[in-house]
């Protein structure tokens, strides 16, 4: 058996980003986050969704900024550690490779093993499920439900 194959199929765990916001904390794979930045209050834009916070400029290219809380039902939050995940698209649209969410702090790594137990949580719109981590609900979100909204909004 080649080693390539050996290691593939010894691999039972994951990194993960635990990506703190202002009401809920989200778990996202590690390749899912390609950058974190200062948040710089983008120019408003009136007329636009509750959840779209504007854009924000990143290596020569204008990213839609969203809020998952407000996208979620809830109200946009900037705090005082408030920073911009740039996020890998994953919806397959040649002309948007990346998205940009507020998060509040910043991520930490988490090793996520296959036997992750399931959180019993009411979830939110854009969340696909809900783990338990120690005593910490952690919510995986729809990355590509939220690209979508951007879609279905005309901003990308």
């Amino acid at each position: 058996m080649s080693q390539a194959v050996a290691t593939q199929n010894s691999v039972s765990s994951l990194t993960g980003l635990v990506v703190p916001l202002a009401d809920r904390t989200l778990l996202l794979p590690n390749v899912a986050v390609a950058e974190l930045i200062p948040y710089r209050a983008p120019p408003a834009m009136a007329g636009m969704p509750g959840w779209f916070l504007g854009q924000v400029a990143w290596r020569d290219l204008s990213l839609p900024l969203l809020s998952f809380e407000a996208a979620s039902g809830a109200q946009p939050v900037v705090g005082s550690g408030a920073r911009i995940a740039i996020l890998n698209a994953l919806g397959g649209r040649a002309n948007v490779k990346f998205i940009a969410l507020l998060v509040q702090g910043i991520p930490r790594s988490l090793r996520i093993t296959e036997d992750l137990p399931r959180a019993d949580a009411e979830l939110a719109p854009l969340e696909l499920a809900a783990v338990r981590v120690d005593d910490s609900v952690l919510r995986i979100p729809d990355l590509e439900g939220l690209e979508q909204l951007l879609a279905d909004a005309e901003l990308i």
